[in-house]
């Protein structure tokens, strides 16, 4: 056993937690006989990759890379799309709606590409899920619904969901409606003449034969094979058929679905399989707390998210309190920017259990980058707000002051960070920003620090910088230092917090800071 595998053994990362119990509960610590560790994710194509499928598979692969380090088991990940559904409702975001309307019903698959690029909308939305997958450098194999129910692969199972019909039944009638009830059935009959994924009683159920009996569309009574894409099934049953003929060994979900993953687990072990090992997580919600919806569309998307930060800082989002609902909006960002850094700084120096506890190391697999920025996105934030910045080049004109060896190219994650930072300030600082006038103890303060400032050495480091704006606070009328720094940031950047600010004058320079507190004095406007 690694050293490695070794600390992971009693490790409270929680992927690793996620692995322990995989490799005991489910695996009784033993490879299973297909010859690899199965996780799986899945993947409804009606519409295109969102932030719960980048949220998915980033933590399903965390887990993963965590179980093969603890047990050196070779494993695969399946990102499945279930691309034979019924196309049930058209896209508000899609063009050529009129057309798609006409093949309401139809597998995704055999529904027209209205981007006029694929062979189906189905076959459209997995390439984007695959484009959407590879962007991030995820490692899997993706497996279409279409393909496995045509191939053969699903048969035999599906044999089974037939000779455990009314055991199967028994599980979903109970979570059914009445009206439901009384039309349910597993198997979801692809009528021969239109196509359509039809949700009809079954008729009559021929086991030695494989096929079933319904009422098409036209009412003739119509007899097909449960094989070979002539039937799907209802997503329940699906997802536990799935289950038992993949041998899934791991598939997380969210919370919304425990009731889903409880009747889904009991039809797997009917039909003689294990339910794979996962977890619920829980939703993210808006910036109002409520609940993020596809349809609502409130909330963030990952492209809203990667605009801003880098997608590291996704992953960090992710990684942290998976079974705790968070805000998922625009202002949590800069933290989970800093955070990030935090952590990629602090790796290098940290033994190997400190590193496996490091979130940083589970973003990056094992191997983060070497070091992360000599600047805070959050004072990078503060730097544009000050000077209004459009350009990255303005803000590297203060960068360089500040440390004359960094450049765009010898630090490209600051060189990222700053063009995000700039367009952060852009679309919500600069429009919220709100300066006031100091009161009179304010004022005396902001004078007594622009002396001190003035009588400072030039190359004052920001630790000598801040234990003067210490010094300033105490000697005025304060309550609390607090209000002191609150009055700064309010007064100087408009905002009601900001950074340490002896870092924020090193940065921004000695006299520069000392002209913007003369300009706030002067009862000007610092943003003009």
């Amino acid at each position: 056993m690694s050293e490695l595998a070794e600390i992971a053994e009693t490790h409270n990362a929680w992927p690793f937690q996620e692995a322990r119990e995989l490799r005991d509960k489910r695996l009784k610590g033993k490879l299973p006989g297909k010859g690899y560790v199965l996780f799986q994710t899945g993947y409804g194509p009606s519409g295109l990759p969102h932030i719960g499928t980048f949220g998915e598979v980033v933590r399903t692969t965390m887990v993963r890379r965590a179980f093969e380090v603890l047990t050196g088991m070779p494993t695969k990940l399946f990102a499945f799309s279930d691309d034979m559904d019924g196309f049930r409702k058209v896209p508000d975001n899609v063009p050529d709606r009129e057309m798609l309307a006409r093949y309401l019903d139809m597998p995704l698959t055999r529904v027209p590409d209205p981007f006029g690029t694929h062979d189906s909308f189905g076959a459209h939305n997995n390439a984007r899920l695959r484009e959407f997958l590879d962007k991030f450098g995820f490692d899997y194999e993706f497996k279409s619904s279409t393909d496995c129910y045509r191939s053969g692969i699903f048969d035999e199972t599906l044999r089974r969901v037939l000779t455990e019909y009314d055991k199967i039944m028994g599980v979903m009638l109970p979570t059914l409606g009445e009206a439901r009830r009384k039309t349910y059935s597993p198997f979801l009959p692809l009528s021969p003449k239109s196509g359509k994924v039809l949700q009809v009683p079954i008729l009559e159920r021929n086991e030695a034969a494989g096929t079933v009996v319904f009422e098409d569309e036209d009412g003739t009574k119509t007899e097909v094979p449960i094989t070979g894409g002539h039937c799907k099934l209802q997503w329940k049953p699906d997802w536990g058929m799935r289950w038992r003929a993949l041998d899934v060994d791991y598939e997380m979900s969210g919370k919304d679905l425990i009731d889903s993953v409880k009747a889904s687990g009991a039809i797997c072990r009917i039909l003689g399989g294990m339910p794979p090992s996962g977890f619920n997580y829980e939703l993210f919600l808006d910036e109002n707390g409520e609940k993020i919806s596809k349809s609502k569309g409130n909330g963030l998307a990952v492209d809203e998210w990667l605009t801003y930060a880098p997608d590291e800082s996704l992953s960090l989002f992710m990684y942290q309190q998976p079974r705790r609902a968070k805000r998922l909006y625009f202002d949590v960002i800069p933290k989970t920017v800093d955070d990030y850094l935090t952590h990629v700084d602090a790796f290098a120096g940290q033994g190997p259990k400190d590193r496996l506890n490091n979130p940083a190391w589970h973003i990056h697999e094992g191997s983060p980058p070497a070091a992360g920025s000599i600047l805070s996105f959050s004072m990078l934030l503060n730097l544009a707000s000050v000077v209004n910045a459009e350009q990255p080049g303005v803000l590297w004109g203060f960068i360089s002051n500040y440390a004359p060896d960094a450049t765009p190219e010898s630090e490209p994650m600051l060189a990222g960070l700053v063009a995000y930072a700039i367009r952060y300030y852009q679309d919500f600082v600069k429009p919220s920003k709100s300066y006031r006038a100091p009161d009179d103890t304010e004022r005396a303060a902001l004078e007594d620090l622009t002396e001190v400032l003035k009588g400072m050495p030039a190359d004052a480091d920001a630790e000598a910088l801040q234990t003067e704006v210490y010094e300033v606070g105490k000697r005025h009328d304060f309550e609390n230092l607090r209000d002191w720094f609150r009055a700064l940031y309010e007064t100087l950047l408009g905002q009601s917090q900001g950074p340490r600010f002896g870092s924020f004058i090193a940065l921004y320079g000695k006299d520069n800071t000392v002209a913007l507190i003369e300009t706030v004095l002067a009862g000007k406007d610092p943003a003009a």
